[in-house]
């Protein structure tokens, strides 16, 4: 990621987090235990985040929190997996970084307000569209997204309005 290097613990076996009740829920997967690329194009494509307030939502593994994290910015990680939440703050003490985890779904309302927020491959299911488009206008005046060319990504840029292309797989989106 440019200036910074991370070292990242990982699951040794995401397939072993599979939860046939969490599944039955709410369509629970453990995406999060996941490099995925969009992640890592969009840690790389960050701009200047010194002195930023930034949130990344649905963070994962949390890679662009720890980047914004050591280049400077005041990062809240959320994700609605415990187990996600709990590997980024360990990742983030292992690294020397603070970044203040929320175990949160970014599909509700959130009171606070950012600089910046992030978002990195959420976008694998439809119903996810509107609530992500909401989520980020509501947070923060610009959003950078990391995209996986997944079926849903073509709807959410044609409703987003304002979108920018900063790198290969990664748009800026406009409140």
């Amino acid at each position: 990621m440019g200036e910074v290097e991370l070292s990242l613990l990982r699951p040794v076996s995401p397939d072993a987090l599979l939860d046939e009740e969490a599944f039955a829920r709410d369509e629970f997967l453990p995406y999060w235990a996941e490099l995925w690329p969009a992640a890592t194009a969009l840690a790389a494509a960050l701009p200047a985040v010194a002195g930023l307030r930034v949130v990344e939502l649905g963070c994962g593994l949390g890679l662009p929190s720890l980047v914004a994290a050591a280049r400077g910015a005041d990062v809240t990680a959320s994700d609605w997996a415990a187990d996600a939440v709990t590997l980024l703050r360990e990742n983030a003490d292992r690294n020397g970084l603070v970044v203040r985890t929320e175990v949160r779904d970014w599909r509700e309302p959130w009171p606070e307000r950012f600089d910046v927020a992030l978002a990195a491959d959420v976008l694998y299911e439809r119903r996810n569209v509107e609530p992500l488009l909401v989520r980020l206008r509501e947070l923060a005046p610009v959003a950078y997204v990391g995209l996986a060319g997944r079926p849903y990504e073509a709807e959410f840029l044609r409703a987003a309005g304002s979108v920018e292309e900063i790198a290969d797989r990664v748009v800026a989106v406009r409140a």
